[in-house]
């Protein structure tokens, strides 16, 4: 008789969420993917879910019959989380508890607040100096002691700031970049982007994910997953406008100017505690993990070369509707 493949849960389809769904069907598994908003495309063989994770009942009908639970849920609202991001990790943790389930989570660095040394592993200690750190700190610490309790098996992937395939509209890799590339206006940046800091490559995080879902090293453990990019900012940025063979300039925006932006919109201000990232040298070390599960991370090159085929068709068609418009536009004489 087949054997029946287990149930891998990815509760959240944003830019992480779908293509470790991928992942995960390519190694054979069935999977159920949950969001609350409508489907995005996640390729064949996935069972779609949507609703409110918040919601206990939905949360355990979302984790049911799951052998693992993978958390790439972030709250959309990034100047709201203090009301959105416990409420949503309780029903996820309570969800994955009753479905008997292994518990993954994607998780990134800010609960280490500014690093006293270089490279990041993962004794680095959370020393959080912003409200969001404190945040991740302490949910850190739910995870931890459900598991020494054991209540739910538990691991958990950190990420760095994500760049390549998949990047959100809210991504500065993302929409913003093809934005800027597109109307030729300078790429906007934090701090100071000739220090040393690492980017995590999308597809990479999504493979890393899938690895520590099906491997019993991973559990009870903090990973930093493979990271495609250990230069700077402004070596990141050079890079990827020389694959599109685009001009670029870059301009740096000062957290009082963030502040200011911030009345009108709040998620852009809420981005101004988290700059200190962007003042220090920030590099973080995979060295752990590349050992332990044989995965490295994908070549630079290469994935500046990906990031930048994704942006392309963007920038594209954002120049080819500037061109419509000007084109429909009545000249004035």
């Amino acid at each position: 008789m087949a054997q029946i493949s287990e149930l891998h849960v990815v509760l959240g389809a944003g830019q992480v969420g779908p293509q470790l769904a991928k992942e995960l069907v390519t190694l054979g598994h069935r999977v159920r993917l949950v969001r609350r908003g409508p489907s995005v495309d996640a390729g064949p063989g996935v069972e779609w879910m949507h609703g409110d994770l918040t919601d206990p009942a939905f949360a355990k009908e979302a984790c049911r019959g799951a052998a693992v639970v993978y958390n790439c849920t972030n709250p959309e609202l990034y100047h709201q989380w203090d009301r959105l991001l416990f409420p949503l990790a309780k029903g996820i943790l309570n969800g994955a508890t009753r479905a008997g389930a292994r518990l993954v989570i994607l998780d990134n660095l800010y609960m280490l607040g500014a690093p006293d040394r270089v490279p990041l592993d993962e004794s680095a200690p959370m020393n959080s100096r912003s409200r969001k750190g404190e945040m991740r700190k302490r949910l850190v610490e739910q995870y931890i002691e459900a598991h020494a309790r054991g209540h739910v098996q538990w691991t958990s992937g950190r990420a760095a700031d994500f760049f390549g395939p998949g990047a959100a509209n809210t991504s500065a890799w993302g929409e913003r970049l093809a934005q800027r590339f597109a109307k030729g206006k300078a790429i906007e940046v934090f701090g100071d982007p000739n220090l040393p800091r690492s980017y995590s490559y999308i597809p990479d995080v999504a493979r890393g994910l899938a690895i520590l879902g099906t491997r019993s090293e991973s559990w009870g453990n903090v990973w930093h997953l493979p990271v495609a990019w250990k230069g700077n900012t402004l070596e990141l940025i050079h890079a990827i406008a020389r694959e599109l063979g685009e001009p670029v300039k870059v301009r740096r925006i000062s957290d009082l100017i963030l502040g200011i932006a911030g009345l009108v919109a709040p998620s852009i201000g809420a981005i101004r505690e988290m700059t200190y990232q962007w003042k220090v040298p920030f590099v973080v070390d995979d060295r752990r993990f590349c050992t332990t599960f044989g995965l490295e991370a994908t070549p630079g090159h290469e994935a500046i070369v990906e990031a930048a085929k994704a942006l392309l068709p963007r920038i594209r068609e954002i120049r080819g509707a500037h061109d419509r418009c000007t084109v429909a536009s009545p000249q004035q004489v």
